[in-house]
């Protein structure tokens, strides 16, 4: 299990992130492109990937990474808090991060 604290700490050692809100739920952003944000349930994190990288998520760790029917033509994927670890929240913000972050950031 992981908490979006623990996603906001790992998150902002990152280049360019910083806090901010996004439908009125904490959010993590990069030059203020959306990187990641706590859904209102508080159960899960919507992270912005690839379409690829979001498939490939949802077939090896299903219990984990998902998508609702609002995120379909979003290039966006929602993970468990209760279902993920450690590793793969720090895999997912990386990869958020290479996806929203500007090419000198990278």
């Amino acid at each position: 299990m992981i908490t979006f604290d623990q996603i906001r700490e790992l998150a902002l050692k990152l280049p360019g992130v910083e806090d901010g809100t996004s439908y009125g739920t904490p959010a993590l952003k990069v030059k203020g492109k959306l990187l990641a944000r706590l859904k209102e349930d508080g159960q899960s994190v919507v992270f912005r990937v690839t379409f690829d990288e979001r498939d490939l998520l949802m077939q090896t760790k299903p219990k984990v990474f998902f998508i609702t029917d609002h995120y379909l033509g979003y290039p966006a994927v929602l993970m468990q808090l209760s279902a993920a670890s450690a590793k793969q929240a720090a895999d997912i913000i990386e990869m958020a991060w290479r996806f929203v972050a500007p090419k000198k950031a990278r």
